[in-house]
């Protein structure tokens, strides 16, 4: 079938491509921190806002590292159960890049470069 007579749906998910991307964030120390992360959709938006129980965006953030960064074998980086270790052990420097790694699409910047 013709890409030009794939219904607008069809369309949507052929162009999603939720397969995992590697992230690659430097540490405060100077080392690297490889996590692989799928794009982001509204389900695990909306499952991690209701799991962070405030309107707190670090909250918010946290529920999605917890959830969503993988090794390169999908298996999950973090469990909820290492919130506090994450919250009390970790520099906030380092952790606010980890969640910000993964709410950026880097896909989405290099396709338009005027953002």
């Amino acid at each position: 079938m013709p890409a030009s007579n794939l219904r607008a749906i069809d369309k949507l998910r052929k162009a999603a491509n939720l397969e995992p991307v590697k992230k690659e964030i430097e540490l405060s120390d100077g080392t690297m921190f490889e996590m692989y992360v799928t794009p982001l959709t509204m389900a695990e938006r909306e499952r991690a806002q209701r799991n962070a129980k405030s309107d707190d965006a670090n909250a918010f953030a946290l529920q999605l590292l917890i959830s969503k960064a993988q090794d390169a074998n999908g298996q999950k980086l973090f469990s909820a159960g290492e919130i506090d270790v994450l919250k009390n052990e970790v520099k906030d420097k380092d952790l606010q890049a980890l969640m910000l790694g993964i709410l950026t699409d880097d896909e989405a910047v290099e396709m338009d470069p005027n953002s």
